[in-house]
């Protein structure tokens, strides 16, 4: 969990560059990339909440067991979905109002149960201990992505 506040901080750091984009690297500014990670956070965590845990039920799934044995999303392969793609250019307050609320909400994840789950369009159902390795890894994906652009202009 605190892995997880530690990349929302990163994401904060680097909202005073939200405008910046580099194409070669991404044909998205640094602040759709932290639009989409806090989107996904803040949406993740709602579906926890709103999730009923009994009828949490584990699946092998291929998908899932390969990325967690690479630990690496690869660049370029998946498309986000609707859901969780910004349909606004981001301004700074945008970002910071989003990241207030991802903040408060990863506050409420120590209170949910470990069977609460939310299910990923690729690996399907995940209970809490997966959705933390999922964001863990999907937020460190999009920084990554992020400080190429920043640091390749």
């Amino acid at each position: 969990m605190s892995n997880l506040k530690t990349l929302v901080n990163q994401l904060e750091s680097h909202i005073v560059d939200f405008e910046k984009t580099n194409v070669s690297i991404s044909q998205s500014s640094i602040g759709w990339h932290i639009d989409h990670s806090l989107m996904t956070i803040n949406g993740i965590i709602h579906q926890l909440k709103k999730s009923n845990p009994e009828q949490y039920k584990w699946r092998l799934n291929w998908n899932r067991i390969f990325i967690q044995s690479v630990n690496k999303i690869p660049r370029g392969k998946a498309k986000a979905p609707k859901v969780v793609k910004p349909l606004e250019t981001a301004t700074a307050a945008l970002l910071i109002s989003k990241l207030e609320i991802a903040k408060n909400s990863l506050i409420d994840l120590e209170t949910l149960n470990a069977n609460s789950y939310f299910t990923h369009p690729y690996f399907g159902d995940l209970n809490l201990k997966n959705t933390l390795w999922f964001l863990n890894l999907h937020t460190n994906h999009h920084l990554k992505i992020i400080k190429d652009i920043a640091h390749n202009i």
